[in-house]
């Protein structure tokens, strides 16, 4: 057996090694106040003392004295770490304090061993100490065990083995222990949910453990083990600041149009999100679809969609919508025109499969009635979520409009008359021709880079050739954009200064100037193409899926010499900044893929325009109150503006 100073050493080099371990690897978020978990380890027991009356009925002719076992220890824990460094902690389970005496030579010149099997039912509740605000922890505490398993097997070469129990066992034993751990994050930085696995070394002296009420057969006990925490906790709050950018970081530059087009004729390809929404409460299509009756639906044709025009600022048609509302008219004249077909329609209800399965039905009546399509084609099933949700299993914001978004039936086929695969599902796309009024081309885009972490508010001053001064703003983000025909108002053509003023948090002036010139062409550009791809809200299609989309369809378009205009949106649903960075993220991402192709096909002087507008409602495609539009609003559009 080991020296207690010796035991006492090795506990202190274990402590030592993890809290050097903390000097490395820091937090990187609040960890939450409550701790739910399992533990498992090893004791290392070391006997001391006399054991030789075994029971009422067998007496060792030589006493035990020393010995040493490796027993399992597992418990189910709680622990309560508040803001301050002092915590508890409370273990209870399963504790094994078994072990072999060192063998004997019994009178008779023979040997003779005894080992035992002794276990209890532990519970060890703990105060817990944060060292230095880190990860490494210090706890102690009492231990109050009660007997489990008492056993023990007992040889001597001449006479038969023994296996029995030991008697005038204490049932309970309360003694003490004292202890080092570390936790490891090894969640995700987002998430909310947040899991430790944190390794710990404790040392329980003999001190009130002898563990019968005759004799003097004591334990000491060091346990090495790993236990695995789960928290639920906010976001940290400091984790989550801004950083405070230097004001020499701020850098201000400005795009200006190559030209003021008042018109624009577009040729756009609309994807069609294969989703029909449903109301709350009512299994019947909502009224805002557009619904045929058998005759009207006899004379419906796709085509006749095709001419949608727009009168918005925003650079995307709000009538367009108008064309998704028909998406099972769509559908309807298309598996018309081919009989072969066919499609399962797949509804989603957080009340259960039943109510999933009756939103498809609906879908299924209307067209069997309407458009006459054989029932056999369709076939519906019900779920509890859809395929792919958007709500996640540990989301906690918006839950009501992504609740929303969860109640609706998915259209999916395998026949390509029907949908395309353009990276993920959806019905294969409709051409629009559209004319689009002050296109986002014509718009100067101002870039503010660290406005949002720096500063409390920009605004911006141009001054004319002649000394009139125009302003725009206050602005918050680290973008904003001004029509171009705003600024030239009646002029056909302008030259600009323009002095960039704003104010650091700390209240400190920030000025940056630049230059403008600006040119107005009165009549319409013909003609430009605009293609839209679609993500789902849980990213699970990125734009990496879309590769094949942008090398086969989109980048064919660009001649060179070609503008593209690349701008990436959200929904209002999430953290403000992170939508702005998603979105610029997209939108870079689609820029590189066509770079990629066009490098290779010999197109030359194509001139990228790229913006991730996030959830700005001033750029945004559509509004954000019913769920098709926020999903429409998931996406990154691309003009391509041929060279004139």
């Amino acid at each position: 057996m080991l020296p207690i100073n010796k035991l006492t050493q090795r506990f202190t080099i274990c402590s030592l090694m993890l809290f050097l371990g903390h000097m490395t690897i820091q937090a990187q978020t609040t960890q939450p106040t409550w701790w739910f978990g399992v533990s498992g380890a090893a004791n290392f027991n070391f006997y001391d003392g006399t054991t030789q009356r075994l029971n009422n009925t067998l007496i060792a002719p030589t006493a035990f004295h020393d010995g040493f076992g490796i027993r399992p220890y597992g418990s189910f824990l709680i622990e309560y770490r508040p803001a301050s460094a002092l915590g508890v902690m409370l273990n209870v389970g399963y504790d094994g304090r078994g072990g072999k005496f060192d063998d004997v030579i019994a009178p008779c010149n023979c040997p003779a061993t005894l080992e035992t099997n002794t276990s209890y039912i532990t519970v060890e509740p703990s105060l817990r100490l944060r060292v230095a605000s880190s990860n490494f922890y210090l706890f102690a505490g009492p231990r109050v065990a009660f007997n489990l398993n008492k056993d023990f097997s007992y040889t001597q070469l001449r006479q038969p083995d023994t296996d029995s129990e030991l008697s005038e066992m204490r049932k309970t034993v309360v003694s003490g222990q004292i202890g080092a751990g570390y936790d490891f994050d090894i969640s995700s930085p987002n998430s909310r949910t947040k899991i430790n696995l944190s390794p710990f070394v404790s040392f329980h002296p003999y001190f009130g453990q002898d563990a019968r009420d005759i004799e003097s057969w004591s334990i000491t006990s060091v346990r090495t083990g790993i236990a695995l925490k789960f928290g639920r906790g906010e976001k940290d709050a400091i984790a989550d600041a801004p950083v405070a950018v230097p004001v020499t970081d701020v850098i201000f530059t400005v795009r200006e149009p190559k030209e003021i087009s008042l018109n624009h004729q577009i040729s756009e390809t609309l994807p069609l999100r294969n989703s029909v929404f449903f109301n709350p409460g009512s299994s019947e299509i909502p009224s805002r679809y557009v619904l045929l009756s058998a005759d009207q639906a006899g004379n419906f044709k796709e085509e006749q969609l095709l001419n949608e025009q727009s009168a918005n600022t925003n650079g995307r048609s709000a009538r367009q919508l108008n064309v998704y509302h028909n998406i099972l008219n769509i559908l309807g004249d298309r598996m018309r025109a081919n009989p072969t077909t066919s499609i399962t329609l797949v509804g989603a209800s957080a009340k259960g499969k039943k109510e999933g399965r009756a939103f498809a039905e609906s879908i299924k009546e209307y067209m069997v009635t309407s458009f006459g399509i054989d029932g056999s084609r369709i076939t519906t099933n019900g779920r509890t979520e859809p395929v792919i949700p958007s709500k996640q299993p540990d989301g906690t914001r918006e839950l009501a409009l992504l609740r929303e978004e969860d109640r609706r039936v998915d259209i999916q086929s395998t026949s390509a008359e029907l949908l395309m695969e353009v990276g993920g599902g959806m019905m294969k796309p409709i051409q629009i021709n559209a004319s689009q009024v002050d296109p986002l081309d014509s718009h100067v885009i101002l870039n503010v880079k660290g406005a949002e972490k720096q500063l409390k508010s920009w605004s911006v001053a141009l001054t004319d050739a002649n000394g009139i001064v125009q302003n725009y703003g206050p602005f918050t983000k680290d973008q904003a954009s001004i029509p171009g025909k705003t600024i030239l108002n009646n002029s056909q053509e302008g030259t600009y200064q323009i002095a960039m003023n704003g104010e650091t948090k700390d209240g400190l002036p920030v000025k940056k100037e630049s230059s403008l010139h600006l040119i107005s062409q009165k009549e319409t550009i013909e003609k430009s193409f605009r293609y839209s791809i679609l993500f789902d809200f849980n990213k699970s299609n990125t734009v990496a899926s879309y590769e094949k989309f942008l090398t086969d369809v989109v980048s064919p378009l660009i001649t060179s010499g070609s503008t593209v205009i690349i701008h990436g949106h959200t929904d209002v649903i999430g953290d403000v900044t992170y939508n702005t960075t998603l979105s610029q993220s997209r939108s870079e991402q689609t820029q590189n893929s066509i770079e990629r192709v066009l490098s290779g096909s010999g197109v030359t002087n194509v001139k990228f325009e790229t913006s991730g507008f996030g959830e700005d409602l001033d750029h945004a495609p559509f509004e954000n109150n019913l769920p098709e539009e926020r999903f429409y609003n998931r996406t990154v559009v691309i003009d391509i503006i041929p060279a004139i």
